[in-house]
């Protein structure tokens, strides 16, 4: 039986725990396993230095102050407390609008959903080709009762990177609070937040190398920014997020932000090359390919690409054994439906229909790159010589002209 695993190419999904993480964390899981919110002994006092030097490292890769850092558990609740919380809380002050992108992520997209149906207003801004917003279609919608508004750092799809310093500036002139998801680009590119008017920040520390279960939402006090707590309890975390620390979790995170910062610009590159590499390699073996989102301003590592000619289904299944990549398209009982990031970028249903990400990281490596494009090209060829649909643009049939039917 063969147990060897496929090469994993899925690093915007997660990332393994780096083994110096790993090492950080385990002494407080055993010899300094105590409290941080037990003030009375050293047991706890260690537990809390240990989390305050955590709550420091996460801070200085934003360049912000170490108060302002809630500990959560990911940037799923990150970003349910900020939109709900501020939301919440301003409108008692007659502020009820909040403005997200279509291509937010599924919890911001869900916590925007959540608020509509309580009676706030929500305006979901459209994206470019690129999945970029326009910042004058931003500024045409930000009215006096607008709260928030939240716009995503990196696309976790399409690696494309949105104009935060722009959209930052725009809302500190309008007098409004600034939300981003920066998941996918905490660690991975530099973040000054006084520079960038940033408000509010989810990260989650697995997409850096770190543990699952732990991540942050930067609060900024000045200007302060209020928020109303989603759960009660001790008050912890300046009241804002009650529930006793996991003190080995938040070492794990501070490690890897540390680790994130100090290797950045070399780690920057070396993804970069190999990204390149894949790209390079699947554009001169494959006509008919497209790179989703924009091809110079996107995150390194992020290669989302669609496959003319091809069944989604049966691309993935032609991967499987082989490569660990996500797809653009979320498996239901009944159907394959496309991505809705792309669908929201124009792109067309059978194309959204064949996309597929490939994200590769700090312990990818050339061999495997390689080894990837290779598996693909060949599957590729091998599924458009069966394809009625790759027949049909040999054919010279434009594609643009077929109603595709959802699910394609």
């Amino acid at each position: 039986m063969n147990t060897k695993k496929p090469i994993y190419l899925d690093y915007q999904a997660t990332t393994p725990v780096d083994p110096k993480v790993v090492s950080a964390m385990v002494p407080y899981l055993f010899e300094n396993f105590g409290n941080p919110h037990s003030s009375s002994h050293a047991w706890g006092w260690e537990a809390e230095t240990a989390v305050d030097v955590a709550r420091e490292q996460v801070a200085k890769v934003i360049g912000a102050n170490h108060k302002d850092i809630i500990f959560t558990s990911g940037a799923t609740e990150s970003n349910n407390l900020a939109l709900k919380g501020v939301m919440e809380f301003y409108k008692q002050q007659g502020k009820d609008h909040l403005i997200v992108s279509q291509v937010e992520h599924k919890c911001v997209l869900s916590s925007a959903h959540y608020l509509s149906e309580r009676g706030f207003k929500v305006d979901y801004l459209p994206v470019n080709e690129q999945a970029l917003i326009d910042i004058n279609q931003l500024k045409d919608l930000i009215t006096d009762k607008t709260a928030l508004v939240s716009i995503m750092f990196v696309n976790n799809e399409v690696g494309t990177i949105q104009d935060v310093k722009a959209i930052g500036k725009l809302c500190r002139e309008k007098g409004v609070f600034f939300h981003t998801d920066a998941a996918q680009a905490f660690g991975k590119l530099p973040i000054n937040v006084d520079e960038l008017n940033i408000d509010l920040m989810s990260i989650s520390a697995h997409k850096i190398y770190g543990p699952k279960g732990i991540g942050a939402l930067y609060v900024r006090r000045k200007p302060r920014v209020r928020v109303l707590p989603q759960m009660s309890g001790g008050g912890q975390e300046r009241g804002l997020r009650s529930g006793t620390l996991p003190t080995h979790l938040c070492v794990g995170f501070g490690e890897a932000a540390k680790i994130a910062m100090e290797t950045m610009s070399d780690e920057h590159k070396k993804i970069k090359a190999l990204s390149d590499s894949l790209k390079k390699q699947l554009q001169d073996a494959l006509p008919k390919i497209y790179i989703n989102g924009d091809e110079n301003n996107r995150i390194p590592g992020n290669l989302n690409v669609s496959f003319s000619g091809v069944e989604g289904e049966s691309l993935l299944m032609g991967f499987g054994k082989t490569i660990a990549v996500s797809s653009g398209s979320a498996c239901t009982s009944a159907s394959l439906e496309s991505s809705y990031v792309l669908k929201a970028m124009g792109v067309r249903e059978d194309l959204a229909h064949t996309s597929i990400r490939f994200g590769m990281g700090r312990f990818t490596t050339q061999e495997e790159v390689n080894i990837t494009a290779k598996h693909v090209i060949d599957t590729v060829n091998h599924l458009r010589h069966m394809s009625p649909i790759w027949e049909m643009i040999e054919a010279g049939i434009d594609l643009n002209t077929i109603e595709w039917a959802e699910g394609h």
